[in-house]
Parts: C-alpha cells; sequence; structure tokens
C-alpha cells in the first residue's frame, strides 16, 4: 500500500491519477472518433454499439449498466443512435415495462469496418509499451475501478471526475 500525500501533492494535477486517467481518456475518445465519424457514428455513439455488436437485443437499463452510463444519458445516446439509423427500439412482449434495443442491418455491417478502428488507437496509445507493461496497466487499471466502484453507487455514472 501506498503511504498517504499531503493534500497539496495533488493541487498539481501531473500527479492525480483522476486527472491522468481523465486526459487519456479524453484523447482516446478524439482519436476514436478521428476514425469513425466520417463513418457517421460519434464516440458516444460507439460506446453502445460496441456493446450492442457483442450482445443484440439488451434491453435499455442493461445496455446502460453495461455502458456505464445512467439512463437518462442512455435514453438521449439511443434517440441519437435511432436518428442515426443504427438502432430500433422494441418493447418487451413478455414484460412492456422494458425496452429492447436491437442493431440495424447497418449497423451490424459497420462493425468489420470500425472495430479495426479501436485496435489502431489501443496501438498507438500503447507504443513504447512492452507487453508485460501493458499487462500491468490493465490490471492497475482495473484494480483502481474496483477500489471506487463503491463510492460510485450514489454518484451519476456519467459524471466527470
Amino acid at each position: 500500500m501506498s503511504k498517504a500525500r499531503p493534500t497539496d501533492f495533488y493541487a498539481d494535477p501531473n500527479n492525480s491519477i483522476g486527472y491522468l486517467t481523465r486526459i487519456a481518456f479524453r484523447s482516446f475518445s478524439r482519436a476514436l472518433e478521428k476514425r469513425t465519424l466520417p463513418h457517421g457514428v460519434t464516440a458516444g455513439q460507439w460506446r453502445f454499439l460496441r456493446v450492442l455488436w457483442r450482445e443484440d437485443g439488451l434491453t435499455q437499463r442493461e445496455l446502460s449498466r453495461r455502458v456505464g452510463m445512467r439512463e437518462p444519458t442512455t435514453v438521449t445516446a439511443l434517440k441519437s443512435l435511432e436518428r442515426s439509423g443504427f438502432v430500433t427500439r422494441r418493447q418487451s412482449a413478455e414484460d412492456r415495462r422494458k425496452t429492447h434495443v436491437f442493431l440495424t442491418p447497418e449497423a451490424k455491417a459497420l462493425q468489420a469496418t470500425l472495430a479495426p478502428c479501436v485496435a489502431e488507437v489501443n496501438e498507438i496509445a500503447l507504443q513504447g509499451l512492452n507487453d508485460d507493461e501493458v499487462a500491468t496497466l490493465r490490471r492497475l487499471l482495473q484494480h483502481v475501478g474496483r477500489n471506487l466502484g463503491p463510492e460510485g453507487d450514489d454518484a451519476p455514472l456519467d459524471a466527470p471526475v
């Protein structure tokens, strides 16, 4: 366990893991969107498409959970995805309170085009790191996420840090 640092240590943003991960996330999003936007897909839409490519037909609530967004944010994103012709929403036949989200054939076809984009962005981001360092980075980020998971139970999932 690392020793506690004085609070003024974190006054310098370069000492804040939260700040550094936020900057890295924004850089990832911009780099990815640069590649997906020519195909009509924003970085925000990408997050939902990626989940639906793995499992189509999820409920809005489950999709929110898997993307890590609050439900009102998901509803807004889904309206955008519908306008773009990438998803359709259908009320459940078994439980009318549930709405399922399905990819359109156009969105399904985009997977083959867009999946290499995320691989390219990750390769760029990881330049200069060896396989062991990449594995360590993944493990450490997962650990930080688990540590903070209970802290975020009452906070919006899509709130900035």
